[in-house]
């Protein structure tokens, strides 16, 4: 069986009858750094084409073991396909294997060769040509091993990796799934790398299990506007026979290339021995990171030897920056105070159909939609997610609060505390480096521990990471909250009062989880809690609550109102996603499990400052309408915006309903504004009966200092017509890896484009080209149901770069019904080169040109006859208007 290695370029996406190229793509990093040309180290993508199989079987990791009857699949996999009301514990749980088949290539004798997976769910093992060589515990962290001296050249090597998912007490988080409230889906579901290096080269930390070693560590020191201290360690391995004398060499350069910094450290390192090396760069006049600026330079680090040649290094994007927390003096940055509260969200790894096995891309995009949002912070609930998001995070200037594996769980027997404190040790190592870590939280979420453990996880934080701008949390009603210089507690509701009397001006607090509000917690009835698809009134009523509800309760008035002291919250939760003990998803999320909007998704970034920023993420005025003005609306109109004053126009006797904002001295910086007793159904009856529905229609209006800055409007939706089709991929190329995945979204619309939010169609997709569908009808993913006007489905690439078409109809089609859509996407390059079997790609499920879901295409004559008979059944339908206007009421 052939080792293939396969190029591919970089992707683009088409939407119909345009070509739209991405301004920017984001990049992700491998095993922790990111690939340095002529370096001598090469990076390649393990992901493609694993055989499968969901359950145990003896015997699976010898070489000779017959594999040919499983499944094929590629990386992230996260063992099944899932509805997207998938809580309650009806994902899988229990032993899954994974066989990988590829020939090594000839250029790679003699390297040091590692497998690093991103992470395993539960626990694992890896076997390499039926070889042991190692066993993990625990889902979230980095599983690294070190093939150099097992491979088989010239010949078929197999990967086997045992996993099982399954309850287990014995390593965190512990808990029963069925008693837990998120999930903990299966399988490799993170991605997997081969690393190729010569045999003197940085170590990976995760590997090498040094306190505060291994690798490139990069800290900080006296930050400020005018210099700041950039602290290097690397280290440097020599698994060659000779000794090694050679020099460490960095060079640090701003975004745009231009070099800032270049020193280099003399190393000598014995054969089967390591070197620590120690450096410090001063950088004057930094450009410093932050939420607002986030601005990343990038490290290059070589190993040179005594005739300069590189013989090994990488790349890392870094963010110079220091965070203090300064108990009654809050929270400061860059050696300044930070004037505003800092506002955020938790996150599960979770996402529609695919569960916990999503791709770097769509980590990305969340990151991008919460920036967006205006948030700031977000917090890992509650374990080390993606490296990937973590990328996006340095990127787009969101700070993260790191946490440990667990929710609500103990076990006394001493093997769980030092699984817990293996955890706490990697996740430094691992994240250390990245400039969005705000602080870590080290405890286990929501757990009776004993005394002593609280303690223990802030030592071990504080050994790993030695340098200044290291802080630990810890909720202030668990035990051993006196070791820590951050609590996690709630302002009081109005906000005034709090710290009056019960903060301690040593500490600095922080609401790490608000917005929940259930009847009980096994009901879980709410008015947080609020599915997309309930409509207006629900998510009206969501919006509110974490805005500033009548009653008292954390919102984010409440957040904006409590002195320095308590530096801000996470909203619990961003995104909707699956739970175990509970038979509903939680729907608190500010947007579905499609990260399809909800009214309090743009409640938020009606927060945002309206000046207009040149960044990944959107700045500016903006202004929302929440409201559909559909038969069974409210006659009262909800308006988002973020400008000095806000102009609502419905055409009611030709009376304009205006609103200026107040000035703004305290509490959330945009009210949320209602206009009583503006839409009347009756008013949008008489003008349709006149034939002057154009005219109909409501138009919100932000303006600044006079000028008209932001503009919305919405319009009744009238006859269901035509099905529109649009890609939700935040400007980011789909990559030809067989991995990378976009959301393509179909929705029910009017002639002139106007969303039917009210209907019970279902949607079918056919896909042609270099892309399939993931899910099918069995988990209503295809035909998908219409929800909220829209249904959502996921394409993915094949290990191909080409075209994708899309071709989306209602279920049931008849000469009145609305008009298919076609849209045509374009995947191009993965990063990194792709090692499979080609005879094993082949197999992968709905890899064919053609997607096998017994839905069939249509022609591009069949949807312009479609399109064509549309059109003349739309003068009949005049006779038929015509006649029931005739004989039926006659209103004014």
């Amino acid at each position: 069986m052939k080792r293939i290695i396969h190029f591919i370029l970089i992707s683009l996406l088409l939407i119909p009858s345009c070509v739209v190229q991405a301004s920017h793509q984001p990049e992700f990093s491998t095993a922790g750094f990111f690939q340095l040309p002529n370096s001598g180290r090469e990076v390649f993508s393990m992901n493609p084409a694993w055989r499968f199989y969901k359950g145990a079987v003896e015997g699976a990791e010898a070489t000779n073991f017959d594999d040919a009857e499983w499944t094929v699949v590629s990386l992230p996999n996260g063992i099944e396909y899932l509805p997207t009301e998938a809580s309650g514990c009806i994902n899988y749980q229990g032993e899954v294997w994974y066989r990988k088949h590829f020939t090594p290539a000839d250029a790679l004798k003699g390297k040091k060769l590692f497998l690093h997976f991103e992470a395993i769910m539960g626990k694992s093992k890896v076997f390499v040509n039926g070889k042991l060589l190692t066993e993990h515990f625990g889902g979230y962290l980095p599983v690294v091993v070190d093939i150099s001296d097992v491979l088989n050249w010239g010949e078929d090597n197999v990967i086997a990796v045992w996993a099982d998912n399954s309850d287990d007490k014995t390593y965190p988080p512990g808990k029963a799934q069925d008693v837990l409230d998120f999930t903990y889906f299966g399988g490799i579901y993170r991605d997997c790398w081969l690393i190729a290096h010569n045999p003197v080269f940085i170590t990976d930390p995760n590997f090498e299990n040094e306190v505060a070693g291994g690798g490139l560590f990069v800290a900080y020191d006296k930050v400020s506007d005018a210099s700041a201290e950039v602290l290097l360690k690397a280290h440097v391995r020599n698994d060659s026979r000779k000794a090694f004398t050679g020099v460490v060499e960095y060079e640090l350069q701003q975004p745009d290339g231009t070099q800032v910094a270049f020193l280099n450290d003399k190393i000598q390192v014995r054969p089967g021995k390591a070197f620590t090396s120690k450096d410090k760069i001063t950088v004057k006049n930094p450009m410093l990171w932050s939420p607002e600026t986030p601005t990343l330079y990038n490290l290059i680090v070589r190993i040179r030897d005594r005739e300069g040649n590189v013989v090994d290094g990488y790349r890392r994007r870094i963010g110079i920056r220091s965070v203090e927390f300064k108990g009654k003096d809050g929270f400061w940055l860059n050696g300044k105070p930070y004037e505003s509260p800092l506002i955020g969200a938790n996150r599960h790894q979770d996402f529609a159909v695919v569960g916990n096995a999503v791709a770097n891309s769509i980590h990305w995009r969340d990151a991008k939609k919460l920036r967006d949002a205006g948030m700031k912070v977000i917090r890992n609930a509650h374990c080390p997610q993606d490296p990937a998001f973590m990328d996006a995070c340095d990127e787009l200037g969101l700070f993260v609060i790191v946490n440990t594996p667990g929710w609500q769980f103990w076990n006394d027997a001493p093997e769980f505390a030092q699984r817990v404190y293996s955890d706490i040790r990697n996740l430094v190592r691992r994240d250390r480096n990245h400039a969005c870590v705000w602080m870590w939280e080290p405890i286990l979420n929501e757990t009776w521990y004993p005394e002593d453990f609280a303690k223990n996880t802030r030592d071990i934080v504080d050994q790993e990471y030695p340098y200044p701008y290291c802080y630990s949390g810890c909720d202030s009603g668990a035990r051993g909250r006196e070791h820590f210089p951050i609590l996690f507690t709630h302002p009081s509701y109005d906000g005034k009062s709090w710290g009056d009397k019960d903060a301690d001006p040593k500490i600095t607090y922080f609401t790490r989880e608000w917005g929940d509000n259930v009847d009980d917690w096994s009901s879980h009835n709410s008015p947080s809690r609020v599915a997309r698809n309930w409509g207006e009134q629900p998510m009206l009523i969501q919006a509110q609550h974490y805005a500033n509800p009548t009653y008292t309760f954390t919102c984010y008035d409440a957040l904006y109102r409590t002195p320095r002291q308590h530096v801000g919250g996470c909203l619990w939760h961003s995104f909707d996603h699956q739970r175990g003990y509970h038979p509903d998803p939680f729907y608190g999320g500010l947007m579905d499990v499609f990260r399809q909007p909800k009214y309090s998704y743009y409640m938020f970034k009606a927060q945002r400052s309206p000046q207009k920023e040149e960044r990944l993420f959107e700045t500016g005025p903006m202004v929302y309408i929440a409201h559909e003005m559909t038969p069974f609306s409210s006659k009262d109109v909800t308006v988002y915006f973020n400008c000095d004053e806000v102009r609502l126009t419905f055409l009611k006797d030709g009376k304009t309903y205006t609103y200026n904002k107040p000035v703004v001295k305290e509490g959330m910086p945009s009210p949320v504004i209602t206009f009583p007793d503006v839409y009347d159904f009756m008013t949008d009856k008489a003008m349709s009966r006149k034939k002057k529905q154009d005219e109909v229609f409501l138009r919100a209006e932000g303006l600044i200092d006079g000028k008209v800055v932001a503009t919305h409007e919405v319009h009744p939706a009238r006859r269901p017509e035509k099905v529109l089709l649009w890609v939700d991929n935040e400007n980011v190329n789909l990559k030809a890896d067989g991995s990378d995945f976009v959301t393509v979204v179909a929705a029910i619309a009017d002639k002139n484009g106007n969303i039917k939010r009210l209907n019970n169609y279902y949607v079918k997709f056919h896909v042609e080209g270099e892309g399939r569908i993931l899910g099918d009808a069995g988990i209503l993913a295809n035909p998908a149901p219409v929800r909220w006007g829209t249904a959502p489905v996921l394409i993915q690439s094949t290990l191909k770069p080409g075209k994708i078409k899309i071709t989306a109809s209602v279920l049931f089609e008849g000469s009145q019904m609305p008009v298919s859509a076609v849209l045509e996407l374009e995947s191009y390059s993965a990063a990194h080169p792709l090692v499979y079997s080609e005879k094993d790609a082949a197999l992968i499920a709905g890899s064919s040109s053609l997607q096998s879901t017994g839905i069939s295409a249509k022609s591009a004559a069949e949807l312009e006859q479609e399109q064509l008979l549309k059109e003349q059944n739309a003068q009949r339908l005049k006779e038929v208007e015509q006649q029931q206007e005739d004989f039926g009421e006659k209103s004014k």
